[in-house]
């Protein structure tokens, strides 16, 4: 049974690698055999197996989940001038990457309950944008998926449709769930998620992959990989970025795909167990019904914040805030002319959130001494 002496974790990755060991050593020896520690074979054997696994025709893997979101804006010749939309409830690279190419991050609030863009808002800022004299561009949108829900996409989709925007589906927390029977990363043009080791599918460092059923989209893709290389590495027709994956990686990625699925039923049980005992005490997750979460945070609302995290802390129950402060009250967007009061919904929610521990190996004594920390 659990005490309030034990050491919880906030997620268990020591769990999961006594399930797998002996694939993970298997694969990882099979890469120290032949050596090809960049874009070995495990590169492109992980790029089919996430294709199939997500149901689209391509997959790129790369470095990180913010280089799958950097690649993309690269191949749709993003620079000054234009204009992306997107949440400023989020971590900082959905947003960033945009001002890294000289674009700007037009925010839009989110949804109260669900935390995701608001469509409704989004289609009034989209089109208000587009009957302002503001000089600059709209060229795309990218929703963010938090905290393993998709955002509402077919809404989202038909405004990009109206006004000839591109849709970039930021699935950094969603990788592998559902959106209406689609999969996290086969919404959009271009879906783009993370493997750093905090995600539900996550390896042993960094790590992302790019979606698409685009060819002459992937193609560009393959070569911003890698220094916008042509027909060889030192033929460079586009400017890249350097945005490998190293073949360990895919081999540790490999091996977590294969309970990947059945993870992902744990959580959901998990989530549920908090859930049903939560509810009515403090403001629970909210998924909506065409949707299935992967549950990459186990997100809860109160006014009492610091004082319940000061309690669970003492207790040894380790918690997190994601996000404190939202995009348009960080200092590096000051440029953009922000202020308090501008996003009131993500304002609310950044005030009261928190997250306690999450993932699949979760006992059920462990998840009790948690609930009754936070009941007392």
């Amino acid at each position: 049974m659990a005490t309030e002496q034990k050491k919880l974790d906030f997620i268990d990755l020591r769990a999961q690698q006594r399930k797998i060991r002996s694939s993970l050593e298997q694969r990882i020896n099979k890469v120290l055999d032949h050596g090809a520690y960049i874009m070995g074979p495990e590169i492109a054997e992980l790029e089919g197996a996430l294709a199939k696994y997500v149901g689209r025709k391509h997959c790129i893997a790369c470095a990180s989940g913010t280089d799958a979101l950097l690649m993309p804006l690269l191949a749709y010749e993003i620079g000054p001038g234009d204009v992306i939309f997107t949440s400023p409830f989020t971590f900082i690279a959905t947003a960033e990457v945009v001002a890294l190419l000289g674009a700007t991050p037009v925010f839009v609030d989110i949804d109260p309950k669900t935390y995701n863009i608001d469509p409704a808002r989004l289609d009034e800022a989209v089109t208000k944008f587009m009957k302002g004299p503001s000089g600059k561009k709209a060229r795309g949108i990218i929703p963010v998926d938090l905290f393993g829900q998709t955002a509402d996409y077919d809404p989202i989709e038909k405004i990009a449709a109206k006004h000839g925007l591109f849709v970039l589906q930021d699935a950094a927390q969603s990788f592998g769930a559902t959106y209406k029977g689609k999969k996290a990363c086969a919404l959009g043009n271009v879906g783009a998620t993370s493997f750093f080791p905090a995600k539900p599918l996550g390896c042993y460092g960094d790590g992302g992959a790019v979606f698409s059923d685009d060819d002459a989209m992937m193609e560009k893709l393959r070569s911003i990989r890698v220094h916008g290389q042509g027909s060889d590495k030192y033929n460079n027709i586009r400017i890249g970025i350097n945005g490998r994956l190293d073949t360990i990686q895919a081999a540790v990625l490999l091996a977590k795909m294969e309970l990947f699925d059945e993870e992902i039923g744990l959580r959901n049980r998990v989530a549920a167990r908090y859930s049903s005992k939560l509810a009515g005490k403090v403001t629970t997750p909210y998924v909506e019904p065409h949707n299935v979460s992967v549950w990459a945070q186990y997100s809860l609302l109160t006014d009492r914040r610091d004082d319940m995290l000061g309690k669970l802390k003492a207790k040894g129950i380790p918690t997190a805030v994601y996000y404190p402060k939202p995009l348009h009250l960080q200092d590096a967007f000051r440029n953009l002319g922000y202020s308090m009061g501008d996003f009131p919904v993500s304002e609310k929610i950044a005030a009261s959130v928190f997250s306690i521990p999450m993932h699949p190996y979760l006992g059920e004594a462990d998840q009790d001494f948690i609930i009754n920390a936070i009941l007392e």
